[in-house]
């Protein structure tokens, strides 16, 4: 048997059929399943599309074979046998819109049990704590914390951006770089973990405030990951990186774009920029750069719950963190891919 996943069988039916029969069904999973198969066909990956939407990839190979064998019809939810549900789809709908919109109720957010209290009390349905949990999990609706999110983008700006980048993708002779500096501390990153209930549960840290700096480029087509560790960042450090980041790279292509953000020392007049031609960011758009990408993923795996007593153990933590980066090759060329709708 073959290893490579199926891909969905885009003669089965048109983009703009699949995309109708999403808005036209009733059923939170059906669409869900109809806009995964799009977003393969758009060419997504099996890995993307099972991230994307919260399930695994075996869920996503049963939705591409069902589309194979049946069409659009393979994707629709069949009713189930047993009882009804205590929250049907009509009520569902509503109570979905009061969930995602508790201002709407006089209400600034919604836990568990102050939802639960809601539906009860104000809505009068009988139906227990497990059950609504169950429903708010089957609409795949879930406590988040909200992203910080800048107040002062231009969005005429991000759009001719992306239409430049557009335009820098349709020729095979450009390479796009991206390129980002990150800080690493010495204190720990906690991360959430099994504990039984009453137990403290606790993490150490230096409080030496030891921090270094990484300046990194990667180019998302290859995968090619690029980085120096420096222990500050200003207009001299990034003339030694794009010095050596020139002289050691192997660029493969006649020109290569180096995408960065706005900082004081990227704008340098001293600067020499060799192989690259800079192209800056939208304002206020780390959205747009997907090293961010690599940096929140080498952070999660090389330095939760890590903490360093001194700068040298940072250093030699770093520096097994950014050699790991340089030789996933092929995994960077997934995490750092320019998203479909650019």
């Amino acid at each position: 048997m073959s290893r490579h996943p199926t891909r969905p069988n885009a003669e089965n039916c048109t983009l703009e059929e699949l995309e109708t029969a999403a808005n036209a069904t009733p059923s939170r999973r059906s669409y869900v399943r109809m806009m995964a198969i799009k977003a393969m066909i758009l060419g997504v990956s099996h890995e993307q599309v099972a991230e994307l939407f919260a399930v695994n990839r075996d869920t996503v190979s049963r939705w591409v074979r069902c589309f194979n064998q049946r069409g659009i019809d393979g994707l629709i939810e069949r009713p189930h046998r047993g009882r009804p549900p205590k929250i049907g789809a009509e009520r569902g709908k509503e109570f979905e819109e009061v969930v995602l919109h508790p201002e709407h109720v006089n209400e600034t957010h919604w836990t568990g049990r102050k939802f639960h209290g809601y539906l009860t009390k104000h809505c009068q349905v009988e139906v227990g704590y497990s059950t609504v949990m169950r429903w708010l999990q089957n609409e795949g609706i879930g406590l988040k914390v909200p992203r910080s999110w800048p107040d002062g983008q231009d969005e005429e700006k991000r759009k001719a951006f992306i239409e430049q980048i557009r335009e820098f993708l349709k020729d095979h002779g450009i390479d796009l770089w991206f390129l980002d500096e990150c800080g690493v501390e010495g204190d720990p990153r906690p991360r959430r973990r099994f504990a039984k209930k009453g137990d403290k549960i606790r993490q150490p840290y230096c409080g030496a405030h030891i921090r270094m700096s990484v300046t990194g480029v990667v180019c998302p087509r290859t995968g090619e990951f690029y980085a120096l560790e420096f222990s500050h960042s200003d207009a001299q450090i990034f003339r030694i990186f794009l010095e050596h980041a020139n002289r050691d790279i192997p660029f493969q292509r006649r020109r290569n774009v180096l995408i960065l953000d706005n900082a004081s020392w990227h704008k340098s007049t001293s600067l020499d920029w060799g192989h690259f031609e800079p192209i800056f960011l939208p304002p206020y758009s780390p959205d747009l750069n997907p090293i961010e990408r690599l940096w929140l993923i080498m952070k999660a795996q090389w330095f939760s719950d890590f903490y360093a007593k001194t700068n040298e153990q940072l250093i030699d933590r770093l520096t097994l963190a950014l050699r790991w980066l340089i030789e996933r090759k092929s995994e960077n060329s997934k995490t750092c891919a320019i998203p479909t709708e650019i």
